[in-house]
């Protein structure tokens, strides 16, 4: 086989490095900070930056407010553009729903909801809480 070809169609490539060459985050340190705080479920448990992507895998990942859930079609250890890395996984069907469903409620609220102060002791608390419950239900 050569050295070509070899590149063409990696045998293993990591997570972190897959995802970074899938380009849902710029860097691959963003791509090992969201897996080891758990913004990245592999195959339904908690991915490791080292664990070798499969053809076929489905791995859900949150990114800001959304949470995507897709499937690993390629593998590439090589960032490319848009189009082509778009070719490396397909997201589901009910993420793409739940996620426009989603935008539909942030749009029916207008957006963010602004408030007219600097939050108090209290409402830091109750947003730290709201945090907290969201990120920890990922799990």
């Amino acid at each position: 086989m050569s050295k070509a070809e070899k590149q063409a169609s990696p045998q293993a490539v990591r997570l972190d490095k897959w995802l970074w060459a899938a380009r849902f985050y710029k860097t691959r340190t963003l791509c090992k900070e969201a897996i080891d705080g758990g913004k990245v479920i592999y195959n339904g448990s908690k991915g490791k930056a080292a664990k070798n992507v499969e053809v076929g895998s489905e791995i859900r990942l949150r990114l800001g407010w959304d949470e995507r859930t897709i499937k690993v079609l390629a593998l590439s250890e090589q960032r490319r553009g848009a189009p082509e890395a778009r070719l490396l996984y397909e997201e589901t069907a009910e993420s793409i729903e739940k996620r426009e469903r989603r935008a539909l409620e942030n749009k029916s609220y207008g957006g963010r909801i602004m408030s007219d102060h600097k939050p108090n002791k209290k409402e830091r608390r109750d947003i730290r809480q709201l945090k907290n419950d969201v990120f920890n239900s990922f799990d």
